[in-house]
């Protein structure tokens, strides 16, 4: 599948293959800075904050989008993104306690997320997991050097409120990016009542994701036995039932 106008910001160390796809690509140097050498430094925070000074030095239109290396993508994703206005969002697979990571949709307006650290977060979500329209970069924008609210810190940033959202992927029901490595997955088994959730006719979307990940292998349902999922709203969890109210 072609990608007409794409363009990445990678470190030296994806030289070859940068060059090997034909694609455009360039390098930025980001060096960690001193302060966080001892600490617990969030990583890739230095990397993502030069890439966006160079946008906001040199590129006027266009969506970015934070890919990192450990991310295997569905080329439809690129095409979906393409359509952002503001801010877009999508499920992440193999990713928290939950095998995803998701904003849930009611009637086609995110209302909530899908995460199993919920952390106090605005927008609990993965960075793998939203796109954003350059036009809405100003000059304010960036990211905070606080592991677990890399993502929150920077949509904070960028004044959008949950209403600002577009839900891609059919309404967040499908998964077309996940977090993956050389490692023998440990499927979370989650305790889910499907019986009481498809009552809740205007959640299909999220019904229909969670019928997703379960016949792709990335986590277990069951209405008797495993972890007991939450729902976020307003940086407050909710069981999952009520939390759909």
């Amino acid at each position: 599948m072609p990608l007409p106008s794409y363009g990445s910001l990678v470190t030296y160390l994806h030289q070859s293959h940068s060059r090997r796809t034909g694609l455009p690509f360039t390098h930025l140097s980001s060096p960690k800075p001193y302060i966080y050498i001892t600490s617990n430094f969030p990583r890739g925070v230095s990397n993502r904050r030069a890439a966006l000074s160079w946008i906001k030095e040199n590129v006027h239109d266009g969506i970015i989008y934070f890919g990192d290396d450990d991310n295997t993508f569905d080329l439809r994703l690129f095409d979906e993104i393409r359509t952002t206005k503001k801010v877009s969002m999508f499920p992440v697979g193999l990713v928290s306690g939950y095998g995803v990571s998701s904003p849930v949709v009611r009637d086609g307006k995110v209302v909530a997320f899908f995460d199993s650290w919920d952390g106090a977060r605005t927008f609990p979500v993965d960075m793998a997991g939203f796109a954003v329209n350059i036009e809405l970069l100003k000059e304010s924008a960036t990211m905070p050097y606080i592991v677990g609210l890399e993502e929150d810190g920077f949509l904070l940033s960028l004044d959008v409120n949950i209403d600002d959202i577009e839900p891609l992927a059919d309404n967040c029901s499908k998964v077309f990016v996940w977090h993956t490595k050389t490692a023998k997955y440990k499927k979370p088994t989650i305790r889910i009542n499907f019986d009481k959730l498809e009552k809740f006719t205007n959640y299909e979307s999220f019904v229909n994701l969670l019928r997703e990940i379960s016949s792709l292998g990335m986590a277990s349902l069951d209405p008797h036995i495993g972890v007991k999922p939450q729902i976020t709203k307003n940086k407050k969890s909710y069981d999952m039932v009520s939390g759909l109210v």
